[in-house]
């Protein structure tokens, strides 16, 4: 296993985390846009709504997406750790 082969790796895990990342970031911004429109056409300014808002949407999100997230995971951490064997 080289050096390109190691910043192949670096490069697929940083990859991996963006995409396994995104679903959780995207719900959060989408309610958060959404909570302070909502907040601000009511004239409702409470604090603790958009932040219990964002928590919900996030666990439901990790919920529903954590099987794909554990199998992309573990996929990687296989392909990775087959490679051990071909260090010299």
């Amino acid at each position: 296993m080289g050096s390109t082969e190691v910043l192949h790796f670096a490069s697929q895990s940083l990859w991996l985390v963006l995409v396994l990342s995104l679903p959780t970031v995207l719900m959060a911004a989408l309610v958060g846009t959404l909570v302070s429109l909502v907040q601000a056409l009511t004239q409702v300014q409470e604090q603790t709504l958009g932040f219990v808002a964002k928590l919900v949407a996030v666990v439901v999100t990790l919920f529903v997406t954590a099987d794909w997230m554990g199998g992309e995971l573990y996929r990687y951490t296989d392909l990775v750790l087959n490679r051990i064997p071909s260090v010299r």
